[in-house]
């Protein structure tokens, strides 16, 4: 049996890691092939296995950042250019994964973006499984939730990374003939129990994109008021993003360049190695759909703090066994538990063993499961 994953491409990110990781998993058992838009940089930023195809399905790359940079600087000949190209390259987009839909050879095909979703309800062969595998949270923003239900009806499933979205999506296409099924995303390397983080180094961290969801600028004005009673922590920061620069200049003006490190992208190995070296896990997205970095996090051993807002935490933590969820985005109640775990060694090592717990349910081998019984119709 071939399955087929369309991605948008296979540079960092949330969506293009759980998409290495299904086909890390799935190339077990099936003939794997991902049906990639862009190649943006010469390797996948996250490791493929050697038995994936992967295909590119064009040689351009998006113009965004170029079109909004003239846009900003109100050069409008560079920009209309720019919008021109731009309009171009979507539409080869468009063209290329449209001919792979109607020719690929594959008996399943999952797409990974709502766009996909559409095209791969329309011009799919009528004898292919056709899987939807939606990320984001819809965080009360209906417009989304109904762009996710026109784009979805035609599939034959819907996979939702959390039970809440599987509720609310099941609702919402209960009227269609696309059936929502729930699959969490999957944690493929998890520390042995003997290389857990030691929890003694005075230090917090945080892992993600760094755009303004993220909700870093909220981290940083939290850990200034921290810092200023405990100058002896720092914090490290992994990942980048648009978000990067507003966060250096925060950093440089309140005089935090001593004690907050941006260390920007880095592979796998770096991010579990600094997961150790640190004592608490800090997440303080606006809104997160699942929270793999929670797992990560976890499997080293390491205490959470997640605003509840982060709607992914909900349906990992609970507050005060193996982890907190502090409600309302309230600064003053997160920088109190942040401090409560700094200043105490036994509360840090219990709710770290408590949360190592939870990620066996999220092992390769218990989610894999859940994939085969849609893919095989069971």
């Amino acid at each position: 049996m071939k399955v087929s994953i369309l991605a948008l491409h296979l540079n960092y990110g949330g969506v293009e890691r759980c998409i290495s990781t299904l086909a890390n998993i799935l190339v077990d058992k099936y003939d794997v092939e991902i049906a990639c838009s862009y190649k943006l940089i010469d390797e996948p930023a996250f490791k493929i296995d050697d038995r994936v195809s992967i295909k590119y399905l064009t040689e351009v790359v998006p113009n965004e950042a170029e079109f909004r940079g003239f846009i900003k600087k109100h050069r409008y000949i560079k920009s209309f250019k720019e919008g021109m190209k731009s309009l171009k390259i979507l539409k080869l987009r468009k063209k290329t994964m449209i001919s792979y839909i109607e020719n690929c050879d594959s008996d399943v095909i999952i797409a990974t973006r709502d766009i996909f979703d559409e095209w791969l309800g329309t011009y799919g062969k009528d004898n292919v499984l056709k899987i939807g595998w939606e990320h984001n949270h819809y965080h009360d923003n209906m417009k989304y939730a109904d762009k996710i239900k026109m784009s979805c009806s035609n599939l034959d499933y819907l996979v939702l990374v959390s039970k809440s979205l599987e509720a609310f999506y099941r609702g919402m296409l209960r009227n269609t003939k696309c059936e929502c099924r729930y699959i969490p995303n999957v944690i493929e390397d998890m520390p042995s129990k003997n290389d857990l983080a030691p929890l003694v180094n005075k230090k917090l961290i945080s892992v993600g994109r760094l755009s303004p969801e993220k909700g870093y600028l909220d981290l940083l004005k939290m850990f200034k008021t921290i810092s200023s009673d405990y100058p002896e922590w720092q914090l490290d920061i992994i990942g980048d993003g648009p978000s990067r620069g507003i966060l250096e200049e925060y950093i440089k003006k309140n005089d935090l360049e001593k004690k907050v490190t941006l260390h920007g992208f880095r592979d796998k190995e770096y991010i579990y190695q600094k997961l150790r070296d640190s004592s608490i896990y800090l997440m303080t997205s606006h809104t997160e759909s699942f929270g793999i970095v929670l797992l990560e996090a976890m499997s080293c051993g390491l205490p959470c703090i997640s605003f509840s807002s982060a709607e992914g935490a909900n349906e990992l933590i609970n507050s005060g066994s193996n982890g907190y969820l502090i409600k309302n985005r309230n600064f003053a109640a997160y920088i109190k538990k942040c401090e409560d775990l700094m200043n105490d060694f036994d509360s840090r090592k219990k709710i770290g063993l408590e949360g190592r717990r939870l990620v066996s349910k999220y092992s390769p081998d218990n989610i894999s499961k859940e994939w085969f019984k849609i893919i095989e119709k069971k």
